[in-house]
């Protein structure tokens, strides 16, 4: 089991990235067995794409928290994320390819969602847990004072405004 972090801490990461949910539905739990092959199995499922992405840190996958049905992934840019899932050298491209030259009939459903996060707009607050999620893809910060998320927010995206010169 993981060590707790007692208290309330937050997380930063440095510039722009982007937060990629990705998730699978088995319509018919009958079928499991195909289900879990439609999706790649052991050998080239999420599983397999993940340990193969931290063993590349060069490809630009900053940390996951893996779950089911929803895996949250945190990527340095768009670019890597669409670098990863288009080339064919990757464990990505034949698995999704094979995903369409199966047809999974309906049993195996899939769907991603893409967030582009811009530096500073985002909040992550955590209390007496693991380090987890935008924690581990980015860096522990100590937290200070009751604010509100409104106010946390205002007070970094007015650190960031540059004024425009008049004229």
């Amino acid at each position: 089991m993981a060590e707790i972090r007692t208290g309330r801490y937050g997380a930063e990461i440095d510039g722009d990235f982007v937060v990629f949910l990705i998730g699978a539905r088995l319509n018919k739990p009958q079928h499991l067995l195909a289900s879990v092959r439609d999706l790649g199995g052991r050998r080239r499922g999420m599983q397999a794409m993940l340990a193969a992405l931290v063993a590349d840190p060069e490809k630009g996958l900053l940390g996951y928290r893996m779950g089911f049905p929803v895996i949250v992934q945190y990527w340095r840019s768009f670019e890597h994320l669409e670098a990863f899932a288009r080339d064919p050298g990757d464990l990505h491209r034949p698995t999704w390819l094979e995903w369409f030259r199966r047809d999974p009939k309906g049993r195996t459903g899939i769907w991603h969602e893409t967030f582009l996060v811009r530096a500073g707009e985002y909040e992550a607050i955590y209390d007496s847990v693991p380090e987890s999620g935008l924690a581990v893809a980015g860096r522990v910060v100590p937290l200070a004072g009751s604010t509100s998320a409104r106010a946390r927010l205002r007070r970094t995206a007015a650190a960031e405004q540059v004024p425009v010169p008049p004229g």
